[in-house]
C-alpha cells in the first residue's frame, strides 16, 4: 500500500484566482458517485490488485485530493446531503431508505439540479437514486409524482432504490421503463410477500449466492433482495447490463445536450451488493467480484469521457469523480468476496469503511479534472466536504441558491479546483447512530451506540486496524497527522480538545449531544 500522501507530497498548487463566469463558455458539469468505493480501492490512491488506469488517468490529468469527505457513511444521507448543501441528520427522513419510501429531495427547495437550471444548464440524472420516489404510496404502474422531474431535472433514468432492493426496475422519468400493459400488475412490498413468486428463503436452490435473511425476499435474476415484488415482469432489468445502461444513457445525455451547458449526476450503482459485472468484465481484477465490478467502473469513467472528446467537449467538461462512503467487504451477500479479497484493502490506510464514522467510512477518492482550468499533476491534503459543492459550483456557474437552501453548504471553490490550501474549517460525519468531527489534524467520535451488526460487517476487513471498536460509551480523540488510523484514543489526555470538538459539534447538533 502507498504511503498517504502529505503536503510535502504536494505537486503543483497554484494560486486562488478570480474567475468570473462567461455566459457563452460555462463548463460543462458531471458528477460520477460511485457506490462503496474506499480510498484504496482506486489505483491513484494506492491499490495495486485492482486496475483503474483511466480513473488513473483522470486523476494525473487533474487534481487529487486526500482529505476529502462524503457527509455521511451510508448512501441515501450522503446523496441527500450532496445535492441539497444540507447535512442530512437536519431531514430525519434523510436515511437508509426502503423500498416504498416517497421522495425525500422536496421539489422547489433550491437543490443542485433546480438551482443550475436556472442558471442555463440542462440537468440530468442516470444511475442509482435512493432518494425514494413518489408520494409513499406508488402506484407502479401510471404516471408516477414525484420523481427527479420534479426535483429539477430535465432527464432522468434511474434505479429507483437500490440494486438489492425491490422494485428492480427502471424509472424512465415518471413511467416504468419497459412496463406492459400485458403483464400482471406491477406490486412491491418492503416486508410482507406479495404473490407467489419465489424468495430466496423459500427456494434456496434458485440463487447464484446467497444472502442473510433480509436480502432473502423475491428472486430476480438469481439474486434475492429487500422486500417483495410482483407482477411487472417485462420491466426487470437485467443486473449484468445496468452499468452499461447508465453508460449508454449517459452518453445519450451527453450528445443531445452538447449545443448547451449541461450538469450530468451519475451515480453508479457499483460496488454496491449484489455485485453483478457484466460478463466481459467478470474475472479482469483477480480479486473477485468486488474488484470486477471497480474495473467496470474504470470503464465506464473511460467510455464518458471518450464521448466528451468525440463531441469536442472534453476541454471546457468539469468532472468529478468519487464515491458516496467508504467500502464494505461482506454486505449480506456470500459472493465471495472475503475469500478472493487476497491482500487487497479497501480502505487504503484508515480504519472502518461503510456505516462508520472513522476515515475509512467517509474519507472517499476524490478527482475534479477539467483541462480548461485545473492544472494537472495536482495533489491536495486541503479538507474537502462534499456538502459544500453546490455553494461552491454555484459561483463557478453563476447560479444564485434560494434563500433558505443549502444552509450548511460553503464556498471553496477555489480549493475544489486545487487552487488553494484553505482547509474547511471542520467537517462533520455521520454514520449509524455515530457522528464525528474533525478540526485541523483532530478528530472526535461521540460517544453513542453502534449497532452489532455494523461491527460484523467490519470484523470482515483484512486491515487489523478495523477489526475492534471502542467503547461505545466513551467519546474518542484522534490525532490524524500521527494517527491516521485512529489507533490510539487520546480523550483522557486532552480533555480541553475534546471540550472544544463537542462544543463545535454541539452547535451543529442541539439536542443530540447532552452534555
Amino acid at each position: 500500500m502507498k504511503h498517504l500522501l502529505t503536503k510535502a507530497g504536494i505537486l503543483c498548487l497554484i494560486p486562488a484566482c478570480t474567475f468570473m463566469p462567461n455566459e457563452d463558455k460555462k463548463p460543462n458539469i458531471i458528477i460520477i458517485y460511485a457506490d462503496d468505493v474506499g480510498y484504496g480501492d482506486i489505483g491513484a490512491y494506492g491499490a495495486t490488485l485492482i486496475p483503474t488506469p483511466e480513473i488513473d488517468k483522470l486523476a494525473a490529468g487533474g487534481a487529487m485530493f486526500t482529505s476529502a469527505y462524503c457527509m455521511a457513511s451510508t448512501c441515501t444521507p450522503s446523496r441527500y446531503s450532496l445535492l441539497t448543501g444540507k447535512y442530512a441528520f437536519r431531514n430525519p427522513d434523510a436515511q437508509i431508505l426502503p423500498p416504498d419510501a416517497g421522495m425525500i429531495l422536496e421539489p422547489g427547495s433550491g437543490n443542485m439540479a433546480e438551482v443550475f437550471r436556472n442558471a442555463g444548464y440542462r440537468t440530468g440524472v442516470i444511475g442509482k437514486w435512493h432518494l425514494g420516489i413518489g408520494d409513499g404510496s406508488t402506484d407502479w404502474n401510471t404516471e408516477i409524482s414525484p420523481t427527479p422531474l420534479e426535483a429539477g431535472f430535465d432527464v432522468s433514468f434511474v434505479i429507483p432504490s437500490t440494486n438489492d432492493r425491490v422494485p428492480t426496475v427502471w424509472l424512465d422519468g415518471n413511467r416504468v421503463h419497459n412496463w406492459n400493459e400485458n403483464d400482471a400488475p406491477l406490486r412491491i412490498s418492503n416486508n410482507r410477500q406479495i404473490g407467489n413468486l419465489p424468495t430466496g428463503r423459500s427456494h434456496p436452490e434458485l440463487l447464484r449466492y446467497p444472502a442473510d435473511g433480509y436480502h432473502s425476499g423475491t428472486i430476480v435474476n438469481g439474486l434475492g433482495r429487500i422486500g417483495f415484488m410482483d407482477g411487472g415482469q417485462s420491466a426487470w432489468w437485467d443486473d449484468e447490463m445496468l452499468g452499461i445502461e447508465i453508460l449508454e444513457r449517459s452518453q445519450e445525455f451527453i450528445k443531445d445536450s452538447q449545443t448547451e451547458p449541461f450538469f450530468l449526476f451519475m451515480p453508479l450503482h457499483q460496488n454496491h451488493t449484489p455485485r453483478v459485472p457484466h460478463p466481459r468484465f467478470v474475472g479482469k481484477s483477480g480479486i473477485g467480484l468486488r474488484g470486477d465490478h471497480v474495473v467496470e467502473i474504470d470503464y465506464i469513467v473511460g467510455e464518458t469521457i471518450r464521448t466528451l472528446e468525440e463531441l469536442g467537449l472534453r476541454e471546457n467538461t468539469l468532472i468529478i469523480f468519487s464515491s458516496d462512503n467508504g467500502p464494505v467487504v461482506w454486505d449480506s451477500y456470500y459472493d465471495g468476496a472475503i475469500e478472493s479479497g487476497q491482500d487487497h484493502i479497501p480502505n487504503g490506510p484508515f480504519r472502518g469503511g461503510k456505516y462508520l464514522v472513522y476515515e475509512g467510512g467517509t474519507r472517499v477518492p476524490t478527482i475534479v479534472n477539467w483541462p480548461a482550468r485545473v492544472k494537472a499533476g495536482t495533489v491536495s491534503e486541503v479538507v474537502l466536504s462534499q456538502v459544500d459543492l453546490l455553494t461552491s459550483l454555484s459561483r463557478l456557474v453563476g447560479a444564485v441558491i434560494p434563500e433558505g437552501a443549502a444552509i450548511d453548504s460553503q464556498d471553496h471553490l477555489e480549493a475544489w479546483l486545487g487552487e488553494s490550501e484553505n482547509d474547511r474549517e471542520y467537517v462533520i460525519q455521520q454514520g449509524i447512530n455515530m457522528f464525528a468531527i474533525r478540526k485541523g489534524d483532530w478528530k472526535l467520535i461521540l460517544a453513542g451506540t453502534t449497532p452489532a451488526w455494523v461491527d460484523h460487517r467490519h470484523n470482515n476487513y483484512p486491515n487489523p486496524l478495523s477489526t475492534t471498536l471502542p467503547s461505545s460509551e466513551l467519546h474518542s480523540l484522534y490525532n490524524l497527522a500521527d494517527d491516521p488510523g485512529e489507533n490510539h484514543n487520546l480523550a483522557d489526555t486532552y480533555p480541553e480538545k475534546v471540550k472544544e470538538l463537542l462544543a463545535l459539534l454541539g452547535e451543529n447538533l442541539p439536542g443530540i449531544i447532552g452534555k
